[in-house]
């Protein structure tokens, strides 16, 4: 890659940067739980399980932070955790190719 596909290449993830939403770093789990009173549908044999309940969960400071959600909380929570990886991988991209980059520039003014 020239220096010029390379600077081009970089100025696409800049923009693609540009056209993210919020971000939200964490994960969203569906989950179906139990209750645990003996003669409830969820202890029977099959069993139905309540729910579906949403939780968004991260790590802050070492501890873990967890957010219960309703369905609608989800779906946006959803598309900004979404956001937030991408964001992650565009970043990681871009840390590639600034590295090849200034490699190459770096050997260029030997």
């Amino acid at each position: 890659m020239s220096g010029q596909d390379a600077w081009q290449a970089y100025e696409e993830l800049k923009r693609t940067l540009q056209r993210l939403g919020f971000v939200r770093p964490g994960s969203l789990v569906r989950r179906f739980m139990p209750c645990g009173k003996p003669s409830c549908r969820c202890m029977a044999d099959p069993t139905q399980l309540h729910g579906p309940y949403y939780q968004w969960t991260m790590k802050l400071r070492g501890k873990t932070v967890t957010l219960r959600l309703s369905e609608h909380q989800a779906r946006l929570c959803e598309e900004w955790v979404t956001n937030h990886r991408s964001l992650k991988a565009i970043v990681r991209k871009m840390e590639a190719l600034g590295l090849k980059e200034t490699n190459r520039l770096l050997r260029k003014a030997m």
